[in-house]
């Protein structure tokens, strides 16, 4: 367990302290106290006053005990030792605090200043970013189900909907979603937070088991997962990464397990929904599947509107709505979409030392705007004709070579130039999620960074586009 979690814990302890101890024994003997590590069940805890570690000792150990007990469990225990050096800092923060006093800043002021600077360390080891919260998340038909389902898993914690599983394409918000959950729980609730992404999750599980030395691996191990399983709310992002990792999927199963056995509350998000996720262990997309599975589509018009209003209220940049129309009307897909576009445009206007208007809008995006003009019968209709087929065989369901490589470059080109979602290509071109997805990840996407004629064939058509 890392110091961060280790403090947690203690907060969590002095907490039930509050009300088993007088105020007087609490800000005397327990406030000074400093968690520095959790070994073999203990709590080790120390003190920069010595007499302290006599008194609690001698007349508060079983209080003390029983709170930890209650926290951590029955079998835990607690020990508490002087620190020399913990007493020097001590000493010269209490003069902090008096010449604090003396200059006229309150008691309350100063236990202010304190709770401020904790709240800013919990947020950075629960890996949270200050700007992603609910009250700047804009709503839409998009993502109303998701939004409200979010903010009540936030407000009542493995109550209902667990685990709340969101997905969509890539910028939709489902980051933003649950960072806003993380950031409700820790200072409304203050319940312990983690969030991380599973490519991270994926790297720290393969440190762990590829350390040579086997004792040393135990222990990375253990500590890996208390990491992971000591927390009140996972927020799990990108969970799709784990496809294909059958033994990081087993660990994962076992801190889902763990947590939820324990009715603590998981969020996950991914671009896929758990059945179209081809390789998920099946023990885990049951399990992703039994509480909340909601959708973030792309936003619509009035949406997109809205997004860019605020991203321009954020930035504390004005402009006329015409602007805010012109660049909904052109970026439809996702909301990183809108805002680079947005930057662009604020760029252009301040380097240059123009208004940021119309004009000013149409010059910065004249770019993204001959890409935006490509649409998916424009783009099926140049492969059509690279391969000499018809469009109504690359959208049929023809099986022979010839087809079925123009319809699988046509997908993928549909992803890449397009960025179109998989689930909208399937739409289009009539085939099925898993489908849509093998064709361009595992099959053209695999085969392009090896095979040179077909990355020929689709720059030629990817030429051809600009035609």
């Amino acid at each position: 367990m890392d110091i961060s979690e280790v403090k947690l814990l203690w907060d969590k302890i002095k907490q039930e302290l509050v009300s088993s101890v007088p105020d007087h024994v609490y800000s005397a003997w327990i406030t000074p106290l400093h968690a520095v590590d959790f070994e073999n069940n203990t709590l080790v805890l120390l003190s920069p006053q010595q007499m302290s570690v006599n008194i609690l000792k001698t007349f508060w150990y079983e209080t003390i005990k029983s709170a930890v007990s209650d926290v951590i469990g029955e079998n835990a225990s607690f020990s508490i030792n002087y620190d020399a050096e913990l007493g020097k800092k001590y000493i010269i923060e209490r003069k902090k605090q008096a010449s604090k006093i003396l200059s006229g800043q309150s008691i309350e002021d100063i236990k202010k200043e304190e709770d401020k600077k904790s709240q800013a360390q919990m947020q950075s080891d629960a890996h949270l970013n200050l700007n992603l919260k609910f009250d700047n998340f804009v709503v839409g038909e998009n993502s109303e189900l998701a939004y409200k389902a979010s903010l009540k898993v936030a407000q009542e914690p493995a109550k209902i909907y667990n685990p709340l599983f969101i997905y969509g394409s890539s910028g939709l918000g489902k980051t933003h979603l649950l960072q806003a959950i993380g950031h409700y729980a820790l200072f409304n609730t203050k319940l312990k937070v983690r969030y991380l992404r599973m490519e991270e999750y994926f790297k720290e599980w393969v440190k762990c088991f590829q350390s040579a030395d086997r004792t040393c691996n135990e222990s990375m191990m253990r500590k890996f997962r208390q990491k992971f399983q000591n927390v009140d709310i996972l927020l799990m992002d990108d969970i799709q990464f784990i496809e294909s990792k059958a033994k990081t999927m087993m660990d994962f199963f076992q801190t889902f397990e763990a947590l939820y056995n324990s009715k603590k509350q998981i969020v996950i998000a991914s671009d896929r929904q758990p059945k179209d996720i081809p390789s998920l262990d099946d023990r885990l997309r049951t399990r992703f599947e039994m509480g909340l599975v909601c959708n973030i589509k792309s936003p619509d018009f009035q949406t997109r509107l809205e997004i860019l209003k605020a991203y321009a209220n954020e930035l504390q940049v004005t402009c006329t709505d015409d602007v805010f129309e012109y660049i909904a009307q052109h970026f439809t897909n996702n909301v990183r979409e809108l805002k680079g576009a947005f930057n662009s445009v604020y760029a252009q206007a301040e380097l240059l030392g123009k208004e940021i208007n119309i004009e000013t809008a149409q010059k910065a995006l004249n770019l993204e705007l001959k890409k935006r003009e490509i649409t998916p019968d424009i783009l099926t209709d140049k492969v059509a004709k690279y391969f000499d087929v018809s469009v109504k065989d690359i959208k049929g369901s023809a099986r022979n070579q010839k087809v079925t490589k123009a319809r699988q470059i046509a997908l993928y080109l549909c992803r890449e130039i397009l960025k179109m979602s998989y689930e909208s290509i399937g739409d289009y071109y009539h085939k099925k999620h898993p489908t849509v997805i093998y064709s361009c990840r595992d099959v053209i996407g695999e085969k392009i960074k090896t095979d040179a004629d077909l990355k020929q064939t689709i720059d030629e058509i990817t030429l051809s586009l600009k035609d």
